[in-house]
């Protein structure tokens, strides 16, 4: 959408269930191989992604929003998006755990970025306050369900939706289209 349209990105960190004690917790999954596939299954599977079933564990996952907003401060546009589908790959399909410092540091490497200065932040905890700033800012304004999109600090598209909806949107606040889109990086392997 960036590259088409007069916009900039920015992530914002929200704690989808805060409810998850700091050591994560144990889970059943919630489906079965027999368990006909769900609507964002069958979506996730169009675009090529994989949401595989059996996750046994929910982590808790303020240390991966903390690396998030590292990224988003120390990154380009390219590696922060890298970065998020690298961890959502890492939680989805993978299974690894959110919480492991490790696992950040290498989506973070594998993006481009300094991992080991990620770790040091992660470890100083320097980006902690920043990332507890920006949940309570997103409870304030009324977030509550991830993916939310907000336009012009005023407005929200909340789930995932289908490009024409941000279209629409987009026109609608009357932002303009780029004369000349931004260059197309290297189409990112799928998972």
């Amino acid at each position: 959408m960036y590259r088409e349209w007069d916009v900039a990105l920015e992530f914002a960190p929200f704690f989808l269930d805060p409810s998850i004690p700091p050591e994560g917790r144990v889970r059943k999954p919630t489906t079965t191989p027999d368990t006909p596939p769900s609507d964002m299954e069958l979506r996730g599977e169009a675009l090529g992604i994989k949401f595989a079933r059996g996750r046994t564990f929910q982590p808790h996952t303020h240390l991966a929003l903390e690396a998030g907003e590292w990224v988003s401060a120390t990154g380009n546009t390219e590696q922060v998006i890298e970065f998020h589908r690298r961890l959502f790959r890492v939680h989805f399909t993978d299974h690894e755990s959110l919480m492991d410092i490790d696992v950040l540091v290498r989506e973070a490497t594998a993006s481009g970025l300094d991992g080991e200065a990620l770790r040091a932040a992660l470890l100083s905890g320097e980006i902690r306050e920043a990332v507890d700033d920006g949940i309570a800012q997103a409870n304030a304004i009324g977030v509550t369900a991830i993916p939310t999109f907000i336009f012009d600090g005023k407005y929200a598209v909340v789930g995932a939706h289908e490009y024409p909806t941000f279209v629409r949107v987009l026109e609608q606040l009357g932002v303009q289209r780029r004369a000349v889109p931004l260059p197309q990086p290297p189409e990112p392997p799928r998972f």
